[in-house]
């Protein structure tokens, strides 16, 4: 396994409340706020919109709708209007933490369970289920590979998993008190990290493949 520290690029806030789970529409970061998303100019640094729903954990977006945990299911949210369209019930039963969208499903992740779901968006269905050593936080996909975030015992680190075995393949670990809540990565080189209680976000570079 490859280990190296995490190189962060920039840090965004803090934001009031915590910040847990992080998506990318291609043009801004999302991240949920307990009660609330909100939409980050990520070259600005500035907060711009908000949607008055429940945003407890995990964020995800499809292309089209935007996937957010909240306690113990997930509702499929227009991003336009903040209407919530459907739900269906998370695989944790409110101790799921990360979410994201690939390869026409939802990939969920159980904190204390040290698990990852892959669901059916639609039913939420369990369809592979892959288990990790560390706590589960937040949960992408980077062209291709699976990545997911763990904080425990105060530390964080980003982490490169085969999707159908879990082997740990690859390893970025954060700055002491640079915990993770929530991932996601923006398709040019970076990974947006949410912060949690600190109110912060940190967008931290992708390494780059030999």
């Amino acid at each position: 396994m490859k280990r190296a520290s995490a190189e962060i690029l920039r840090e965004y806030g803090p934001f009031a409340g915590d910040v847990a789970g992080v998506t990318y529409d291609g043009h801004q970061v999302w991240f949920a706020a307990g009660n609330a998303l909100n939409t980050l100019d990520p070259d600005s640094g500035v907060a711009q919109r908000t949607l008055e729903v429940a945003a407890h954990a995990g964020t995800a977006f499809d292309g089209e709708h935007l996937f957010q945990i909240a306690e113990d299911r997930i509702q499929k949210i227009d991003p336009h209007s903040g209407r919530v369209l459907a739900t269906i019930p998370a695989p944790g039963g409110g101790g799921d933490s990360g979410l994201a969208w690939a390869e026409g499903s939802l990939w969920v992740g159980h904190y204390r369970e040290r698990k990852i779901y892959q669901i059916d968006p639609d039913t939420g269905a369990v369809l592979r289920t892959l288990e990790s050593n560390r706590f589960v936080t937040g949960v992408t996909w980077v062209e291709g590979e699976l990545w997911h975030a763990t904080w425990e015992n105060d530390e964080s680190e980003l982490r490169h998993i085969d999707a159908h075995s879990g082997e740990v393949l690859e390893s970025l670990q954060m700055p002491a008190g640079a915990n993770v809540s929530g991932l996601e990565y923006d398709g040019a080189g970076r990974f947006y990290c949410g912060g949690a209680g600190s109110g912060k976000i940190r967008a931290v570079r992708k390494p780059r493949r030999a």
